[in-house]
Protein backbone atom coordinates (compact mmCIF):
# COMPACT_ATOMS: atom_id res chain seq x y z
CA UNK A 1 0.00 0.00 0.00
CA UNK A 2 1.24 3.45 -1.19
CA UNK A 3 0.50 6.21 1.11
CA UNK A 4 1.21 9.93 0.89
CA UNK A 5 0.83 12.71 3.47
CA UNK A 6 0.68 16.31 1.96
CA UNK A 7 2.18 18.96 3.99
CA UNK A 8 -1.23 21.43 4.91
CA UNK A 9 -2.37 24.06 3.27
CA UNK A 10 -4.50 26.04 4.84
CA UNK A 11 -3.09 29.42 5.81
CA UNK A 12 -2.77 30.02 9.57
CA UNK A 13 -2.19 25.96 10.10
CA UNK A 14 0.96 25.51 12.64
CA UNK A 15 0.05 21.69 13.36
CA UNK A 16 1.41 18.99 10.65
CA UNK A 17 -0.52 15.29 10.12
CA UNK A 18 2.03 13.14 10.62
CA UNK A 19 6.12 13.52 12.94
CA UNK A 20 8.80 10.95 12.27
CA UNK A 21 7.93 8.79 15.25
CA UNK A 22 5.09 7.85 13.66
CA UNK A 23 6.47 7.32 10.19
CA UNK A 24 9.05 4.96 11.99
CA UNK A 25 6.21 3.39 13.80
CA UNK A 26 4.10 2.25 10.36
CA UNK A 27 7.32 2.09 8.42
CA UNK A 28 8.14 -0.76 10.68
CA UNK A 29 4.70 -2.60 10.17
CA UNK A 30 5.28 -2.61 6.19
CA UNK A 31 3.92 0.45 5.07
CA UNK A 32 5.51 2.36 2.04
CA UNK A 33 5.18 6.12 2.93
CA UNK A 34 5.82 9.48 1.08
CA UNK A 35 5.29 13.19 2.70
CA UNK A 36 5.26 16.19 0.53
CA UNK A 37 8.50 18.52 0.85
CA UNK A 38 7.88 20.76 3.79
CA UNK A 39 5.76 18.79 5.71
CA UNK A 40 7.21 19.52 9.34
CA UNK A 41 8.34 23.74 8.55
CA UNK A 42 5.89 24.88 10.96
CA UNK A 43 7.14 22.76 13.72
CA UNK A 44 10.55 23.36 12.07
CA UNK A 45 11.08 19.87 11.48
CA UNK A 46 13.70 19.07 8.76
CA UNK A 47 12.87 17.03 5.84
CA UNK A 48 15.91 15.54 6.76
CA UNK A 49 13.68 13.90 9.90
CA UNK A 50 11.57 12.52 7.75
CA UNK A 51 13.77 10.90 5.19
CA UNK A 52 15.56 9.10 8.49
CA UNK A 53 12.54 7.94 9.60
CA UNK A 54 12.25 5.95 6.66
CA UNK A 55 9.93 7.97 4.38
CA UNK A 56 10.06 9.55 0.88
CA UNK A 57 9.99 13.11 0.15
CA UNK A 58 7.97 14.58 -3.00
CA UNK A 59 7.49 17.94 -4.26
CA UNK A 60 4.29 16.50 -6.81
CA UNK A 61 1.60 16.79 -4.76
CA UNK A 62 -0.81 16.18 -7.42
CA UNK A 63 1.12 13.32 -8.55
CA UNK A 64 1.31 12.06 -4.84
CA UNK A 65 -2.20 12.82 -4.53
CA UNK A 66 -3.27 10.42 -8.18
CA UNK A 67 -1.33 7.42 -7.08
CA UNK A 68 -1.82 7.00 -3.42
CA UNK A 69 -3.81 4.03 -2.05
CA UNK A 70 -4.17 5.97 1.52
CA UNK A 71 -3.88 9.76 1.61
CA UNK A 72 -3.72 10.71 5.43
CA UNK A 73 -4.14 14.30 6.57
CA UNK A 74 -5.56 16.56 8.95
CA UNK A 75 -7.35 19.18 7.68
CA UNK A 76 -10.07 18.46 4.64
CA UNK A 77 -9.06 18.53 1.10
CA UNK A 78 -10.52 20.69 -1.63
CA UNK A 79 -12.85 19.34 -4.15
CA UNK A 80 -10.57 19.72 -6.73
CA UNK A 81 -7.85 17.40 -4.18
CA UNK A 82 -10.36 14.86 -4.13
CA UNK A 83 -11.45 14.29 -8.18
CA UNK A 84 -7.47 13.71 -8.76
CA UNK A 85 -7.35 10.80 -6.33
CA UNK A 86 -7.57 7.59 -8.20
CA UNK A 87 -11.06 5.36 -7.50
CA UNK A 88 -10.28 2.78 -4.60
CA UNK A 89 -8.21 5.01 -3.00
CA UNK A 90 -9.15 5.95 0.78
CA UNK A 91 -8.46 9.32 2.86
CA UNK A 92 -8.25 9.79 6.13
CA UNK A 93 -8.65 13.44 7.97
CA UNK A 94 -11.16 15.03 9.87
CA UNK A 95 -13.88 16.47 7.20
CA UNK A 96 -17.01 18.05 8.88
CA UNK A 97 -18.71 15.95 6.80
CA UNK A 98 -22.42 17.30 8.32
CA UNK A 99 -21.22 20.86 6.90
CA UNK A 100 -19.53 19.34 4.00
CA UNK A 101 -22.07 17.98 1.66
CA UNK A 102 -20.14 19.24 -1.59
CA UNK A 103 -17.23 17.69 -0.35
CA UNK A 104 -18.77 14.24 0.59
CA UNK A 105 -20.54 13.92 -2.71
CA UNK A 106 -17.29 14.71 -3.97
CA UNK A 107 -16.02 11.34 -2.64
CA UNK A 108 -18.52 9.09 -3.52
CA UNK A 109 -18.53 10.66 -6.94
CA UNK A 110 -14.84 9.91 -7.05
CA UNK A 111 -15.11 6.38 -5.91
CA UNK A 112 -12.87 7.49 -2.77
CA UNK A 113 -13.29 6.07 0.17
CA UNK A 114 -13.21 8.53 3.16
CA UNK A 115 -12.64 8.17 6.62
CA UNK A 116 -13.63 11.17 8.85
CA UNK A 117 -11.60 11.25 12.16
CA UNK A 118 -14.43 13.32 14.01
CA UNK A 119 -16.72 10.43 13.60
CA UNK A 120 -14.68 7.79 14.84
CA UNK A 121 -17.00 6.05 18.01
CA UNK A 122 -16.27 7.58 21.28
CA UNK A 123 -15.35 3.74 22.71
CA UNK A 124 -13.10 2.34 24.84
CA UNK A 125 -11.49 0.19 22.29
CA UNK A 126 -11.13 3.54 19.92
CA UNK A 127 -10.03 5.78 22.59
CA UNK A 128 -6.34 6.18 21.11
CA UNK A 129 -7.74 6.92 18.03
CA UNK A 130 -10.18 9.59 19.29
CA UNK A 131 -9.46 13.14 17.61
CA UNK A 132 -11.92 15.05 18.66
CA UNK A 133 -10.78 14.28 22.71
CA UNK A 134 -7.39 14.93 21.82
CA UNK A 135 -8.13 18.02 20.11
CA UNK A 136 -10.32 18.92 22.38
CA UNK A 137 -8.46 18.61 25.51
CA UNK A 138 -5.87 21.01 24.02
CA UNK A 139 -8.63 23.93 23.07
CA UNK A 140 -10.19 23.63 26.90
CA UNK A 141 -6.15 24.25 28.20
CA UNK A 142 -5.85 26.97 25.41
CA UNK A 143 -8.80 28.62 26.34
CA UNK A 144 -7.84 29.39 29.85
CA UNK A 145 -4.26 30.65 28.96
CA UNK A 146 -5.95 33.36 26.43
CA UNK A 147 -8.74 34.30 28.33
CA UNK A 148 -6.28 35.04 31.42
CA UNK A 149 -3.90 37.02 29.07
CA UNK A 150 -6.94 39.29 27.89
CA UNK A 151 -8.00 39.50 31.17
CA UNK A 152 -7.28 42.94 33.91
CA UNK A 153 -6.88 41.17 37.02
CA UNK A 154 -4.92 38.32 38.13
CA UNK A 155 -5.75 34.37 38.24
CA UNK A 156 -4.91 33.50 41.80
CA UNK A 157 -5.90 35.04 45.30
CA UNK A 158 -2.70 36.68 46.47
CA UNK A 159 -1.95 37.89 49.90
CA UNK A 160 0.61 40.84 50.15
CA UNK A 161 1.17 44.17 52.10
CA UNK A 162 -1.06 45.84 50.46
CA UNK A 163 -4.50 43.90 51.12
CA UNK A 164 -5.54 40.87 49.82
CA UNK A 165 -6.69 40.11 46.19
CA UNK A 166 -9.57 37.80 45.74
CA UNK A 167 -8.70 35.10 43.05
CA UNK A 168 -10.76 35.67 39.25
CA UNK A 169 -14.20 33.35 39.17
CA UNK A 170 -13.81 31.66 35.93
CA UNK A 171 -17.56 29.56 34.70
CA UNK A 172 -16.91 26.88 32.33
CA UNK A 173 -19.98 26.17 30.51
CA UNK A 174 -19.93 22.41 28.78
CA UNK A 175 -18.07 19.73 30.79
CA UNK A 176 -17.25 17.84 27.79
CA UNK A 177 -13.20 16.72 27.39
CA UNK A 178 -12.20 20.67 26.44
CA UNK A 179 -14.53 21.84 29.65
CA UNK A 180 -12.94 19.19 31.78
CA UNK A 181 -8.93 20.61 30.94
CA UNK A 182 -10.69 24.16 31.09
CA UNK A 183 -11.51 23.45 34.41
CA UNK A 184 -8.25 22.01 35.92
CA UNK A 185 -6.09 24.76 34.22
CA UNK A 186 -7.69 27.35 35.73
CA UNK A 187 -7.40 25.67 39.05
CA UNK A 188 -4.02 25.25 38.28
CA UNK A 189 -3.96 29.16 38.11
CA UNK A 190 -5.46 29.74 41.28
CA UNK A 191 -8.85 30.74 40.18
CA UNK A 192 -12.44 30.00 41.93
CA UNK A 193 -13.76 28.06 39.25
CA UNK A 194 -17.57 27.35 38.67
CA UNK A 195 -18.94 24.75 35.67
CA UNK A 196 -22.39 23.80 34.46
CA UNK A 197 -23.26 20.61 32.16
CA UNK A 198 -26.81 19.47 30.86
CA UNK A 199 -25.89 15.89 32.23
CA UNK A 200 -25.98 15.95 35.97
CA UNK A 201 -23.69 12.18 35.30
CA UNK A 202 -20.65 14.90 35.28
CA UNK A 203 -21.58 16.97 38.99
CA UNK A 204 -18.39 14.35 40.03
CA UNK A 205 -15.82 15.39 37.63
CA UNK A 206 -16.57 18.55 38.49
CA UNK A 207 -15.72 18.23 42.46
CA UNK A 208 -13.20 16.22 41.55
CA UNK A 209 -11.24 18.86 40.19
CA UNK A 210 -11.82 20.96 42.86
CA UNK A 211 -14.50 23.06 41.32
CA UNK A 212 -18.28 23.65 41.98
CA UNK A 213 -21.22 22.59 39.97
CA UNK A 214 -23.52 24.98 39.37
CA UNK A 215 -27.05 22.79 39.72
CA UNK A 216 -29.50 24.35 37.22
CA UNK A 217 -33.14 21.79 37.41
CA UNK A 218 -34.22 21.65 33.83
CA UNK A 219 -35.84 18.20 33.82
CA UNK A 220 -35.48 15.15 32.53
CA UNK A 221 -31.77 14.89 31.31
CA UNK A 222 -28.95 12.88 29.40
CA UNK A 223 -27.16 12.17 26.68
CA UNK A 224 -26.12 9.73 23.79
CA UNK A 225 -24.72 6.66 23.76
CA UNK A 226 -21.14 8.39 22.91
CA UNK A 227 -21.43 10.53 25.63
CA UNK A 228 -22.47 14.04 23.79
CA UNK A 229 -25.60 15.77 25.34
CA UNK A 230 -28.94 15.78 24.25
CA UNK A 231 -30.33 18.82 22.79
CA UNK A 232 -32.49 20.96 24.93
CA UNK A 233 -35.99 21.84 24.37
CA UNK A 234 -37.35 24.94 23.99
CA UNK A 235 -38.61 25.31 27.40
CA UNK A 236 -35.29 24.03 29.13
CA UNK A 237 -33.26 26.76 27.24
CA UNK A 238 -34.57 29.08 28.98
CA UNK A 239 -34.86 27.36 32.33
CA UNK A 240 -31.14 27.00 31.71
CA UNK A 241 -30.32 31.14 30.49
CA UNK A 242 -32.51 32.43 33.65
CA UNK A 243 -30.62 30.43 35.63
CA UNK A 244 -26.70 30.77 34.27
CA UNK A 245 -27.39 34.71 34.04
CA UNK A 246 -26.36 35.12 37.49
CA UNK A 247 -22.98 33.38 37.64
CA UNK A 248 -22.47 34.46 34.01
CA UNK A 249 -22.63 37.84 35.86
CA UNK A 250 -20.46 37.92 38.46
CA UNK A 251 -17.93 35.59 36.34
CA UNK A 252 -14.50 37.59 35.48
CA UNK A 253 -14.00 34.73 32.84
CA UNK A 254 -16.44 32.60 30.74
CA UNK A 255 -15.76 29.81 28.84
CA UNK A 256 -18.29 27.93 26.68
CA UNK A 257 -17.53 24.45 25.03
CA UNK A 258 -20.99 23.65 24.21
CA UNK A 259 -21.63 21.48 21.04
CA UNK A 260 -23.68 19.04 19.54
CA UNK A 261 -23.05 16.54 17.64
CA UNK A 262 -23.28 17.39 13.61
CA UNK A 263 -25.62 21.06 14.47
CA UNK A 264 -25.03 23.88 14.92
CA UNK A 265 -23.73 25.21 18.37
CA UNK A 266 -26.50 26.10 20.79
CA UNK A 267 -26.44 29.86 21.48
CA UNK A 268 -26.15 30.05 25.20
CA UNK A 269 -24.80 33.18 26.66
CA UNK A 270 -27.22 36.16 25.23
CA UNK A 271 -26.90 39.88 24.73
CA UNK A 272 -28.04 40.46 28.01
CA UNK A 273 -25.67 38.12 29.66
CA UNK A 274 -22.94 39.29 28.11
CA UNK A 275 -23.82 43.73 29.35
CA UNK A 276 -24.40 42.06 32.43
CA UNK A 277 -20.51 41.16 32.98
CA UNK A 278 -18.43 44.03 34.46
CA UNK A 279 -16.04 45.76 31.80
CA UNK A 280 -12.98 44.19 31.64
CA UNK A 281 -14.38 40.51 31.51
CA UNK A 282 -13.40 37.62 29.20
CA UNK A 283 -15.32 35.05 27.43
CA UNK A 284 -13.88 32.81 25.34
CA UNK A 285 -16.42 31.03 22.97
CA UNK A 286 -14.70 27.53 21.76
CA UNK A 287 -17.66 27.07 19.73
CA UNK A 288 -17.57 29.90 17.57
CA UNK A 289 -16.23 27.75 14.70
CA UNK A 290 -19.59 25.78 14.68
CA UNK A 291 -22.39 28.75 14.84
CA UNK A 292 -21.11 30.01 18.60
CA UNK A 293 -22.30 29.53 22.06
CA UNK A 294 -22.22 33.31 22.32
CA UNK A 295 -23.76 36.33 20.97
CA UNK A 296 -21.47 38.37 18.74
CA UNK A 297 -18.64 35.66 18.91
CA UNK A 298 -16.89 35.86 15.78
CA UNK A 299 -14.80 33.01 15.03
CA UNK A 300 -10.67 34.06 15.16
CA UNK A 301 -11.36 37.22 16.48
CA UNK A 302 -12.12 39.20 19.71
CA UNK A 303 -14.85 41.50 19.93
CA UNK A 304 -15.11 44.25 22.65
CA UNK A 305 -18.87 44.85 24.12
CA UNK A 306 -19.21 47.38 26.71
CA UNK A 307 -15.98 46.76 28.01
CA UNK A 308 -16.24 42.65 27.52
CA UNK A 309 -13.73 40.74 25.27
CA UNK A 310 -15.48 37.90 23.72
CA UNK A 311 -12.79 35.54 21.63
CA UNK A 312 -14.15 33.66 19.59
CA UNK A 313 -12.09 30.13 19.02
CA UNK A 314 -10.35 29.39 15.59
CA UNK A 315 -8.30 26.56 15.82
CA UNK A 316 -7.31 26.68 19.69
CA UNK A 317 -5.34 23.51 19.63
CA UNK A 318 -3.00 25.02 16.72
CA UNK A 319 -1.83 27.47 19.56
CA UNK A 320 0.70 24.70 20.53
CA UNK A 321 1.09 23.15 17.37
CA UNK A 322 3.82 20.29 19.21
CA UNK A 323 1.89 18.79 20.86
CA UNK A 324 -1.46 18.93 18.83
CA UNK A 325 0.59 17.20 16.17
CA UNK A 326 1.87 14.58 18.06
CA UNK A 327 -1.77 13.92 19.47
CA UNK A 328 -3.47 13.75 15.89
CA UNK A 329 -0.07 12.04 14.54
CA UNK A 330 -0.93 9.43 17.38
CA UNK A 331 -4.46 8.99 17.02
CA UNK A 332 -3.94 8.23 12.93
CA UNK A 333 -1.23 5.79 13.69
CA UNK A 334 -3.31 3.88 15.69
CA UNK A 335 -6.08 4.17 13.44
CA UNK A 336 -3.73 2.52 10.69
CA UNK A 337 -2.35 0.09 12.86
CA UNK A 338 -5.94 -1.27 14.01
CA UNK A 339 -6.93 -2.31 10.79
CA UNK A 340 -3.43 -3.25 9.35
CA UNK A 341 -2.85 -6.22 7.72
CA UNK A 342 0.74 -7.46 8.24
CA UNK A 343 0.79 -10.37 5.82
CA UNK A 344 -0.78 -8.30 2.75
CA UNK A 345 1.00 -4.99 3.97
CA UNK A 346 -2.37 -3.03 3.77
CA UNK A 347 -4.91 -1.24 5.51
CA UNK A 348 -7.96 -3.17 5.49
CA UNK A 349 -11.49 -1.66 5.51
CA UNK A 350 -13.39 -4.13 7.58
CA UNK A 351 -17.06 -2.94 7.50
CA UNK A 352 -17.87 -5.31 10.15
CA UNK A 353 -15.84 -3.21 12.65
CA UNK A 354 -17.65 -1.13 15.02
CA UNK A 355 -14.95 1.99 14.63
CA UNK A 356 -14.83 1.42 11.15
CA UNK A 357 -18.27 1.36 10.55
CA UNK A 358 -18.79 4.57 12.59
CA UNK A 359 -15.84 6.64 11.15
CA UNK A 360 -15.71 5.01 7.44
CA UNK A 361 -18.96 7.66 5.89
CA UNK A 362 -18.77 6.77 1.86
CA UNK A 363 -17.34 3.70 0.13
CA UNK A 364 -17.57 1.92 -3.11
CA UNK A 365 -19.61 5.37 -4.50
CA UNK A 366 -22.15 5.45 -1.78
CA UNK A 367 -22.78 7.50 1.58
CA UNK A 368 -22.82 4.91 4.14
CA UNK A 369 -23.21 6.71 7.38
CA UNK A 370 -26.39 6.32 9.11
CA UNK A 371 -25.82 9.63 11.21
CA UNK A 372 -25.19 11.73 8.15
CA UNK A 373 -27.90 9.99 6.01
CA UNK A 374 -30.49 10.89 8.99
CA UNK A 375 -28.83 14.57 8.80
CA UNK A 376 -29.41 14.93 4.89
CA UNK A 377 -33.19 13.64 5.38
CA UNK A 378 -33.83 16.10 7.87
CA UNK A 379 -32.68 19.13 5.92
Amino acid sequence: MEIFVPKEAPAGESRVPILPETIVKLVKRGATITVETGIGASLGLKDEAYEKAGAALSGDRAGNLASADLVLRLNKPSPDEVRTMKKGAIHASMLDPFFEPELVDTFADAGVSCIAMEMIPRTTLAQKMDVLSSQANLAGYVAVLKGADLLDIAMPMMMTPAGTLKPARVFIIGVGVAGLQAIATAKRLGARVEAFDTRPVVEEQVHSLGAKFVKIDLGEMGQTKDGYALELTDEQKVLQQEAMAKVVAQSDIVITTAQLFGRKAPRIVSEEMVKSMRPGAVIVDLAAETGGNVAGSIPGQTVDVNGVKILGADNMPGEVPTHASQMYSANLAHLVEHFWDDEAKTMHLNLEDEIMDGCLIVHDGELRNAMLKKARENQ
